[in-house]
């Protein structure tokens, strides 16, 4: 595994895919019970069947927590020093026994104020194992320079 891309290594552009994750129904209920949403279409497949899915779906958060996590699995990694916000979009459902992973692009840098660290502005495309975009957003990430 490389040593995490501090800053003025980081280029605009820079594509790479994380590794990918089968979701579980132990995801879902690990995550409802974290969290305390227990809404219908996460624990009732008949629910779920009721609103055109196949099954139940999985927490939309959920994807987004397994998202960043696969991030900081990939082989590309960054010298992060915390995020600073996300901007997502939920644009299909993730299903028990879905398989995810991510392409993430850097679509931004800048530098701050402080002359030891920056701002890497991340996309990501979190597809199925369909090549189905389920998710979609970025992140902005402040890392070391």
């Amino acid at each position: 595994m490389m040593a995490p891309l501090r800053f003025d290594a980081i280029e605009e552009g820079l594509v790479f895919a994380t590794p990918g994750i089968t979701v579980t129904e132990g995801h879902i209920l690990g995550f409802a019970g974290l969290t305390g949403d227990f809404y219908d279409i996460h624990m009732d497949d008949e629910y779920a069947r009721g609103l055109g899915y196949p099954g139940r779906v999985a927490h939309g958060l959920l994807g987004l927590a397994l998202c960043d996590g696969l991030k900081n699995r990939a082989e590309t990694r960054f010298a992060a020093i915390v995020s600073l916000g996300w901007r997502w979009k939920f644009t299909g459902p993730i299903l028990v026994g879905d398989r995810i992973a991510a392409e993430v692009r850097v679509a931004s840098k800048r530098p701050t104020r402080k002359p030891d660290r920056g701002i890497v502005t991340l996309a990501f495309l979190l597809r199925n194992q369909r090549g189905e975009t389920v998710q979609e957003g970025e992140n902005d990430l402040m890392v070391w320079r």
